[in-house]
């Protein structure tokens, strides 16, 4: 059982104390963890909150301190505490009963679903290259958000938004057809010669984006090719825009498949070509218009335009950009079509996409794609969008667009408000300048003397993600060898595989969402430190106690601890016991933690609990001998406690999309 259902029951307790006994009503009471378990293991300053509302309704000071004298025995009453002490003024600290927490069952994961559906888009990269560093960021914040609300009971559906009409494919095209020379029969033929050849399509147009950055500096008339070929795309219906199709989708399919090395999917791939074609952005360019959210500029540069107007950033040059939705020559920017998506995700919009299936997983999952097409078997397909919350996930240097997206389906819609749109922003992923060295990128005086190098897709300058994978698998594949000679290759690959995953994952997780990532190979592949590596060890280090004992050990480990619940209890408070709580309390913050990751969208909250849980059991694992441990009594309490600990940290790192490999 959790802690946070021990504090439930017991706030709940506290209202209807405050209610039935001294008449007042308590909305939100505080509780607190205090930094020590000596110190106890709840807190209620409650006391004090109750003082302040019993002298506003009689006129008369009140006591804090006997107040709370009074609330320690409805307290006490629950079997689940042991003790409860005032502590100054008037602080109620609660110290759980020990032997009772350990005698009952490990909580199940629920499966209920809480509220409404979440959606929550993440990953979005331009279909034009290979995924690099950045965008698994991106890709890994989203996908463990999406893992910590299913685990908190959210009904989550997924989408990947493909950008396939936006400049970034359109350079490539470019590149194709003007520097290649190349229609779309011979880049058809190529794909077939890359694959033979082992070479992903994604690679390859890595390194012809590149190109034709590098031509555009020097060819002005191929400039003009990019503008021609970008209409031409969005348009539809031609050649061009063929082409660029074949080109976006082969890149998605290989950035799928770089993002499945990661254990990461998608239910839905809404794609920009059907937000223009099936007229998203003239439903909701009408609404807007008949709401007074935007106005047609007469005068000034933005003349012709029309614009989402704020009061906050009236006069402010630095943002008028991301405030225009349409331009004067009538062409939708992106924030513009940012809107009519929030909107269609919100169940606002009052049109829906057509879908088509795209892949299926290995587990049986589907992956659909959003098309122009008709289609005949739109019957008993998923129901997508109608989300009651959309979380997207954006680095913080989109903040302003998002805050106009958010603003924006919010004037239109007052009654779903800005709480409806959550911009989950992160700050991006750089190099040191010895990891761009180490890659072989020439860096200037200027690059060297900075804290970190920023990655640029255009420039060829980034870690591509497969290449990442590659490098952590094959280091961690040298080490499992050292440490296990004896097993097949092909058990070495699977751990190998684990190790680096769970290596990456963590490392990005680690930090919080505001914290610059600088991305340094030493310490991504650590094995040593506050690292997914150690985590995984730790969780396997903790199984490998319970291959060594029987089945019936954990059951007979609950008995003993009912029927000595007396000399448990002595345990814990004995010198001998020292050490042992800490572990088994910080095992039941898991639910908590979880909950806490959700208010505050921040997934680095579970990765420390990840990490301290760890430390705790190692430090627990070091002092205690559970498997030759004599005296029945402590042996009982020692498997019990180790049971927990592994339970929740391998759920922990489930969570945080990280396996626990069989050996390390």
């Amino acid at each position: 059982m959790a802690f946070l259902d021990f504090q439930q029951k017991l706030t709940s307790a506290l209202a209807d104390f405050a209610r039935s006994d001294l008449g007042v009503e308590l909305e939100n009471i505080a509780a607190e963890v205090p930094p020590k378990t000596e110190l106890g293991d709840l807190a209620f300053p409650v006391a004090f909150e109750l003082a302040k509302l019993l002298k506003q309704e009689t006129g008369e000071k009140q006591n804090p301190r006997a107040i709370a004298e009074k609330i320690a025995p409805v307290l006490e009453s629950f079997d689940f505490v042991g003790k409860v002490s005032i502590a100054g003024p008037g602080y109620i600290n609660v110290y759980y009963d020990r032997a009772s927490f350990l005698a009952r069952s490990i909580k199940t994961k629920e499966e209920a679903i809480q509220g409404s559906k979440i959606c929550v888009e993440h990953t979005s990269v331009n279909p034009n290259k290979a995924a690099h560093i950045g965008h698994v960021r991106n890709s890994v914040l989203g996908d463990t958000f999406v893992r910590i609300l299913r685990s908190a009971g959210f009904d989550v559906e997924i989408q990947n938004y493909i950008d396939n009409t936006g400049v970034q494919v359109a350079d490539v095209v470019v590149g194709f057809m003007h520097l290649e020379k190349k229609d779309l029969e011979q880049i058809k033929a190529l794909d077939e010669q890359l694959k033979e050849e082992g070479i992903s399509f994604d690679f390859y147009c890595w390194d012809l984006y590149t190109k034709v950055g590098l031509a555009y500096q020097d060819d002005e008339s191929l400039k003009e090719k990019r503008a021609e070929t970008l209409h031409l795309i969005e348009e539809g219906g031609n050649e061009t825009a063929e082409l660029a199709d074949y080109v976006a989708t082969r890149n998605v399919e290989c950035i799928l498949d770089t993002m499945e090395r990661l254990s990461i999917r998608y239910d839905l791939l809404p794609r920009e070509s059907e937000i223009l074609h099936l007229h998203f952005w003239e439903k909701a360019f009408t609404m807007m218009k008949e709401r007074g959210a935007i106005r047609l500029e007469e005068k000034g540069k933005n003349a012709g335009c029309w614009v989402m107007p704020f009061e906050s950033h009236e006069g402010s040059d630095e943002h008028d950009t991301d405030k225009i939705l349409v331009r004067s020559n009538g062409t939708v920017t992106y924030t513009g079509k940012d809107i009519a998506y929030q909107m269609w995700k919100l169940g606002l919009l009052g049109l829906d996409f057509r879908y088509r299936h795209f892949t299926t997983y290995e587990n049986g999952q589907d992956v659909w794609i959003t098309t122009s097409k008709e289609m005949n078997d739109q019957a008993g397909l998923p129901e997508f969008g109608r989300a009651e919350k959309v979380y997207n996930v954006i680095d913080t240097r989109q903040s302003y667009p998002q805050e106009v997206v958010k603003k924006g389906v919010a004037l239109i819609f007052p009654e779903r408000g800005e709480d409806a749109s959550v911009h989950l922003s992160y700050e991006m992923v750089a190099l040191s300048p010895s990891a761009a060295e180490e890659l072989g990128f020439e860096l200037s005086d200027e690059d060297r003397s900075k804290s970190f190098v920023e990655m640029s897709g255009r420039k060829g300058l980034g870690v591509k993600a497969d290449d990442l994978i590659d490098r952590l698998e094959k280091d961690a594949f040298n080490e499992v060898e050292s440490r296990h000679p004896d097993i097949s290759d092909d058990e070495k690959k699977a751990i190998s595989h684990q190790i680096a995953v769970g290596a990456l994952r963590y490392f990005l997780l680690k930090f919080t969402k505001n914290t610059v990532v600088v991305f340094d190979f030493k310490e991504a592949l650590s094995f040593e430190g506050e690292t997914g590596v150690y985590c995984q060890y730790t969780a396997v280090r903790a199984n490998s106690i319970f291959r060594k004992l029987k089945d019936e050990d954990v059951t007979n480990a609950s008995r003993m601890i009912l029927e000595k619940r007396d000399a448990v209890n002595a345990l814990f408070e004995s010198d001998e016991g020292e050490g042992i709580w800490p572990v088994a309390a910080l095992s039941a913050r898991l639910e908590e933690t979880i909950a806490q990751s959700v208010a505050t969208a921040e997934p680095a909250t579970l990765a420390r609990y990840a990490f301290n849980l760890s430390k705790a059991f190692n430090l627990f694992y070091h002092h205690h001998r559970i498997i030759d441990e004599k005296d029945p009594v402590k042996r009982a309490v020692l498997i019990s406690v180790a049971d927990r600990s592994r339970t929740a940290l391998t759920e922990t790192l489930a969570t945080l999309g990280i396996r626990v490999p069989e050996r390390m």
